[in-house]
């Protein structure tokens, strides 16, 4: 028999009593997401599944069972992890072998349905994407195609057949001709995109606009579904067409995307009696989004590349640059073998050379200026016609301009001084690059968490000026929950005297954080009413209570302007003693 163990309490330790509160730790513990994005699948843990996808997590990943994340949230029937595999790009397309498996394995009705939606209306595009696709659907030869095979539900709202545009802006400056028909392109794009393209531009093809393959092997389909996806980063192809998309792959040197549709395609030939092809007649078709190559495969680090080859050569073309005309020319014609750069911006002292597909398709305005402009050419120096067409930019620094072009052919900003800020938001409504905002904020946020309250105030009222929301919602989210360090600075207090009151009618209040009043037709609220909202939530306040807290935020804001008041009432009194 084994003996108790007895135990004794420390007398020093019986005395002491204990308060429930300070047992809790004094700062909340942040939730650090675990496990990988199969562990997170299988558990609907949609927090975790947030932070690996945002992590840059591929969501079409396998694990060692050959199996992807989408499968076990299907299995488990979590429907709000399957929504967001589904809306980072995770393939559910039936036949295809991933898609077979999510379809036969999910749980219930309810999941199924969210596949069918989603495998009508595939995932929306990124802004590059979206951009890029759209000027590659507005080539005339290539609406043809799509009206002739494409289905019209498939697209969504995505298409540009019906939107009365029957011509492109922006032209192409290459056609192919592939069994008699055409597909019109852009040199850059897919020069990015593969090595053969771009090899054949500088030797074979250099100064071709047409091209014409005799092969009657080649499948016009099959090659029209690559260039798609060079310029969108998503490959919808029929699986009849595959094996002919593989060949191709091979020539073009795109050996990533050559790979997953191998795999798709032995995933294909074993699951062949699922499709029921004496029964459903129908055009099977293979989804892949971008996001599930490997990075170095995808739409924007190619497009980087060829950016800091541009940059590159303009950094050379800007150092070597003479006294002399001509020499300036030599130059201008000089590195166009390795950036196929066909336009030449001039900011201040600097010229960049850039693409004319990526600023037109980025951009309103540089469309309607590439578009309208006779030969683009807008110096009067007598420079010879070998040099590049030539745009000149007034009221921009060379580093906004720098940081404009970079989030124009990547759709990211890697980082940027805060100083830079304001001048990035202005050019950002200049040149209709809306987007643009929310890059510049998702890369200001790390460095908005360790400014003092002061300058957070400056960045509130800056955001909402410019109407950067994201900016705008982080600084009223921190100041509502830290409502009393704020009022206790002069800055804050100094802030209230610049904006509008807040709206004594609870009728007239903004009833949720950003949205507009009743009166007030913009799209954002008034900022002290939204704070106020956000302070009610932080605050915990009882429904049947609000109006009357929010009445005693609205006094607390009354007696922080009235100090306010008195404090610029003294420092105006104190200029004049001194002058």
């Amino acid at each position: 028999m084994s003996q108790e163990r007895s135990y004794t309490i420390h007398p020093d330790l019986d005395a002491l009593d204990f308060d429930p509160d300070e047992i809790e730790p004094s700062i909340p513990l942040k939730k650090v997401p675990a496990g990988d994005i199969f562990e997170a699948s299988r558990a609907g843990d949609v927090d975790r599944l947030r932070y690996l996808i945002e992590s840059g997590m591929n969501v079409n990943a396998r694990d060692t069972w050959d199996s992807a994340a989408l499968y076990y949230s299907c299995l488990a029937g979590h429907l709000e992890a399957a929504r967001m595999l589904l809306e980072s790009g995770a393939i559910c397309s039936e036949h295809t072998f991933d898609g077979d498996r999510c379809h036969y394995a999910a749980l219930n009705l309810t999941v199924r349905k969210l596949l069918k939606a989603f495998e009508a209306r595939p995932p929306p595009l990124g802004p590059l994407q979206g951009a890029l696709r759209d000027m590659f659907l507005r080539c005339r030869a290539n609406q043809v195609f799509v009206e002739e095979f494409e289905n019209p539900v498939r697209l969504m709202g995505q298409s540009l057949l019906n939107d009365g545009s029957n011509s492109n802006d922006f032209p192409p400056d290459i056609t192919f001709f592939v069994q008699g028909r055409p597909i019109e392109a852009h040199r850059v794009i897919l020069s990015a995109r593969s090595s053969f393209f771009k090899r054949r531009f500088e030797t074979k093809w250099k100064d071709r606009r047409e091209v014409r393959f005799a092969s009657e092997k080649l499948s016009y389909p099959a090659l029209y579904s690559l260039i798609h996806f060079f310029y969108s980063d998503r490959l919808e192809v029929t699986v009849d067409d595959m094996e002919d998309l593989v060949e191709i792959c091979k020539v073009c040197k795109c050996e990533g995307l050559q790979k997953v549709l191998e795999k798709e395609m032995f995933h294909q030939r074993h699951a062949e009696y699922k499709a029921l092809r004496n029964v459903d007649n129908s055009q099977k078709r293979f989804i892949l989004q971008g996001l599930s190559l490997p990075e170095q495969d995808r739409l924007q680090a190619a497009l980087h590349f060829i950016l800091q080859t541009s940059l590159a050569n303009s950094n050379r073309q800007n150092a070597d640059i003479s006294d002399t005309l001509s020499g300036f020319d030599e130059i201008q014609a000089s590195g166009s073998a390795d950036d196929l750069a066909d336009i030449c911006v001039k900011v201040g002292e600097k010229s960049f050379r850039c693409h004319q597909v990526i600023l037109a398709s980025r951009s309103e305005y540089f469309k309607a200026r590439l578009s309208h402009m006779t030969d683009f050419l807008e110096r009067q120096d007598g420079l010879s016609s070998h040099s590049l067409p030539f745009l000149e930019e007034h009221d921009l620094s060379t580093e906004a301009f720098e940081k404009m072009i970079e989030y124009m052919y990547t759709d990211r900003l890697k980082d940027i001084d805060p100083d830079q800020a304001e001048e990035i938001f202005d050019a950002a409504s200049r040149y209709l690059l809306f987007p643009l905002k929310r890059a510049v904020a998702d890369a200001l946020i790390p460095h908005l968490e360790m400014v003092l309250p002061a300058e957070l105030c400056q960045w509130l009222i800056l955001s909402d000026m410019y109407g950067v929301l994201k900016i705008r919602e982080y600084c009223l989210d921190l100041i509502a929950c830290n409502f009393e360090t704020f009022a206790d600075t002069p800055e804050f207090r100094a802030m209230l005297l610049t904006l509008p009151p807040p709206s004594g009618d609870s009728l007239l209040r903004t009833t949720h954080p950003s949205a507009p009043g009743a009166s007030v037709n913009s799209d954002q609220g008034n900022l002290l009413d939204d704070l106020r909202e956000k302070w009610l939530e932080a605050e915990a306040a009882e429904l049947d209570k609000r109006d009357e807290s929010a009445a005693l935020f609205d006094k607390r804001l009354e007696m922080l302007v009235l100090i306010a008041e008195r404090e610029n009432a003294d420092v105006h009194a104190d200029d004049s003693l001194s002058a």
